[in-house]
C-alpha cells in the first residue's frame, strides 16, 4: 500500500491535469482529420486518446507540479497545492501514451516521445525552458501547433508523411501554429508578477501588456492570411469565409478587451482571459468541426 500511496491521483492532482485544456487544443486534431483523404478509424480513435486524454494532461500536470502556482493559472482560478501523486500520475500517463503510440505507428511514437521530453524540459528546474521568452514561445508555437498537426495527419491516414510532404501540408501546420501562438501571450498577460517572482521571463513580460495584445493580433492576422491562401489553393474559398464569420465574435471580444486594458491595465485579469480563451476555443471547435462534415 505504501508503494501506491502516492501513485493514484488525489482530487488536487486530478484538477491540475486540466482535462478541459485538451478540448481547447482539439481544433488542431479536427483540422488534420478534415484534411486526411482516407481515414483509418482505429488509428484516429487511438490518436485522439493519446493526445487529448494522455499527453496533454500529463504535460499540464508535470508543469503544475514544478510551477507550484499560488495565483490563477489557465482554467484554475485558485489552484490547490500540488502533491507527489501529480508527478507520479503524469509520468504514468506519458508511459501509457508511448505504449499506445507504438501500437499506432512509429511516427506517432517518436512524436509523443519528443513532445514529452520537450514538455518536461519546459518545466523542470534543471532546464526550465519556460523562463526564456523566445524559446518558450517557439516550443508552444511549434509543438502544440504544426508538430501535432503533422504527426496526427500521418497517424490517422496511415501515410508516410516523410515521403509525401507537400506545400499544403506545410501550410496547414503553420496555420495551426499561428492560431496557437496567437493565444499564448494572452494566457500569460495576468501572471507577470508571479512569473517574475519565480524567475520566469515570459514572452508576455517582454512584450508588456499592450504589446501582448498587438502580438496576438498580428499572429491571428497571419493565420487568417495563411488560411485564405490554403483554401484558395484548393479552390475552396468558401471555407475561408466561414472561418471569418465564426471568428468575428472572437475579434469583437478581443477588441473590447484590448480597449478596456488600454484604459485600465488591471482588466488584464484571469476572468477576462478565461472568457477570451473560452470563446475563441468554442468558435474554432465549431469551425474545424464543420470542416469534417461540409
Amino acid at each position: 500500500m505504501i508503494i501506491f500511496r502516492n501513485f493514484f491521483p488525489t482530487a488536487s492532482a486530478f484538477l491540475h491535469l486540466r482535462l478541459l485544456f485538451s478540448v481547447f487544443l482539439m481544433p488542431v486534431f479536427l483540422f488534420a482529420l478534415s484534411q486526411v483523404p482516407q481515414i483509418n478509424v482505429q488509428n484516429t480513435v487511438f490518436t485522439f486518446i493519446i493526445w487529448h486524454l494522455l499527453v496533454y494532461p500529463a504535460s499540464n500536470g508535470y508543469n503544475s507540479y514544478f510551477d507550484k502556482d499560488e495565483g490563477s493559472i489557465a482554467l484554475i482560478e485558485t489552484p490547490p497545492p500540488v502533491d507527489k501523486s501529480l508527478y507520479n500520475f503524469s509520468l504514468f500517463l506519458d508511459i501509457l501514451a508511448l505504449l499506445l503510440a507504438l501500437y499506432v505507428g512509429w511516427i506517432l511514437f517518436f512524436a509523443v516521445l519528443f513532445y514529452g521530453v520537450i514538455s518536461k524540459m519546459y518545466s523542470h528546474p534543471t532546464f526550465r525552458f519556460k523562463k526564456y521568452p523566445l524559446l518558450s514561445f517557439l516550443i508552444v508555437f511549434i509543438f502544440q501547433g504544426a508538430f501535432v498537426y503533422w504527426s496526427t495527419y500521418a497517424s490517422i491516414s496511415g501515410l508516410n508523411t516523410l515521403e509525401g510532404w507537400n506545400f499544403n501540408f506545410t501550410l496547414a501546420g503553420l496555420i495551426c501554429s499561428c492560431l496557437i501562438g496567437a493565444t499564448y501571450p494572452l494566457t500569460q498577460v495576468y501572471q507577470h508578477e508571479e512569473d517574475s517572482n519565480r524567475g520566469d521571463k515570459t514572452l508576455s513580460i517582454v512584450l508588456g501588456i499592450r504589446g501582448s495584445f498587438y502580438f496576438s493580433a498580428l499572429l491571428f492576422l497571419c493565420s487568417s492570411m495563411l488560411l485564405y491562401f490554403y483554401w484558395d489553393r484548393l479552390e475552396m474559398s468558401t471555407n475561408f469565409w466561414i472561418f471569418l464569420a465564426l471568428a468575428s465574435p472572437v475579434f469583437i471580444l478581443f477588441s473590447n478587451w484590448f480597449f478596456a486594458v488600454y484604459r485600465d491595465p488591471s482588466k488584464a485579469n484571469f476572468k477576462n482571459m478565461s472568457r477570451m480563451t473560452l470563446l475563441s476555443s468554442i468558435m474554432m471547435l465549431i469551425y474545424f468541426g464543420l470542416l469534417n462534415i461540409i
